[in-house]
């Protein structure tokens, strides 16, 4: 049965010749029968084109994006990228401060020196490392002392000038980028760049791009290739048929490069310890990235028990605050209690006080009464013993 892609790349192979070249062979056929199942239908849908080949197999990124031989193609990448025109001036070597561990992980790392005099160091990363901003920082500014001192020595101490310190452009390109990048699901290029909070305008040289591939290709599943950008990002990340056909109709010197790669898979011997040998630098990276993960998770926790330790300190303390400001507060209402049965013994004898003054003003005013009654009673036979005697 022919496949689509078969229709586009004739050099493309059958399965049944890709299974006759591997069973020709004793070496071939044993490492063939190690693989998994899902490892064997890889390798031969890629090499038939049942499916396209993945442009991140470290075989396949090397042979299509080696910047001494195709320096047009990182040229065109980089200033899509960077938003605007750059020409390489050569590839300068890489130093040895990466540590040994981070190289497992790459798939291609380069430096590029461009015709202004900035650098551009470009890394694309089958999984994206921990803390992506900080080791990006520590390389970028590797990257600008290096050049310093190359200019220094090339300069007199009298004729030297910070003037001729050029741009460094950090740019990677994640296969599966880190957790940070998928709180954005939205945004697949982050640019980075520092500036003032005034407006001040300085130049300092350092500038970022993180591509996040894996984003790009969820957010542009089954939608058009509109853009030149898209179509470099559709190149390296999208095995699927249909994407590779859509993008040699909308750009086809992207043919060119497909092509370059089913080159190589008709030798089956050869691509297949590429092959082998992506399988099990895929297994390190697992592993590697399984422990980095683990590490992170720890730390995570970690730093969690801590922040919960101190909120539980926190709540103790707020809890024995709360226990004596109750304590305080029953003996107030202790206090309260005590002085308000006080306060209505005082009410009870005021009220027995003036029960008792009531009364005596009454008796008073009884006695009064009697009084005025007798006085009266006195004037009246006073005045008759008078009236008698006259």
């Amino acid at each position: 049965m022919k496949h689509a892609l078969q229709e586009y790349f004739p050099m493309l192979q059958s399965r049944e010749e890709v299974m006759e070249k591997i069973r020709e062979k004793k070496e071939l056929n044993r490492m063939f029968d190690r693989w998994e199942e899902r490892q064997k239908e890889e390798f031969l849908d890629f090499c038939t084109g049942a499916r396209g080949v993945k442009m991140l197999y470290d075989f396949c990124a090397k042979a299509i994006l080696n910047p001494e031989v195709y320096p047009e193609r990182i040229e065109e990448l980089i200033s899509l990228l960077l938003g605007k025109k750059v020409r390489l001036l050569k590839v300068l070597p890489n130093d040895n401060t990466r540590i040994a561990d981070e190289t497992s992980l790459l798939i291609m790392d380069f430096l590029v020196e461009l015709t202004d005099g900035s650098i551009a160091n470009v890394e694309i990363q089958k999984v994206g490392y921990a803390f992506p901003g900080q080791r990006s920082a520590c390389y970028s500014a590797d990257l600008l002392l290096r050049q310093y001192r190359q200019v220094r020595n090339q300069m007199t101490k009298e004729t030297f000038s910070y003037r001729e310190i050029s741009n460094v452009y950090t740019i990677v390109l994640f296969e599966k980028s880190t957790p940070e990048f998928h709180t954005f699901p939205d945004q697949y290029i982050h640019k980075f760049r520092q500036r003032s909070d005034t407006g001040l305008q300085i130049d300092l040289l350092q500038e970022f791009v993180f591509v996040a591939l894996d984003i790009y290709r969820e957010k542009h599943q089954n939608k058009r290739i509109e853009k030149r950008l898209d179509g470099w990002l559709t190149f390296l990340i999208s095995d699927e048929p249909e994407d590779i056909i859509a993008l040699i109709e909308k750009y086809p010197d992207f043919k060119a490069m497909y092509e370059q790669v089913y080159e190589i898979c008709r030798n089956i011997e050869q691509v297949m310890g590429m092959f082998s040998k992506e399988l099990y630098e895929l297994d390190r990276n697992t592993v590697r990235y399984m422990i980095d993960e683990l590490q992170e998770e720890y730390q995570r926790q970690k730093e969690e028990n801590q922040r919960q330790k101190e909120k539980n300190q926190r709540q103790r303390e707020e809890n024995q605050r709360q226990k004596e400001e109750n304590r305080r507060q029953k003996e107030e209402n202790q206090r309260q209690k005590e002085e308000n049965r006080r306060q209505k013994e005082e009410n009870q004898r005021q009220r027995e006080e003036n029960q008792k003054q009531k009364e005596e003003i009454a008796y008073l005013k009884e006695q009064n009464k009697r009084n005025k009654e007798e006085k009266d009673r006195l004037l009246k036979e006073i005045e008759q013993i008078k009236c008698s005697l006259v």
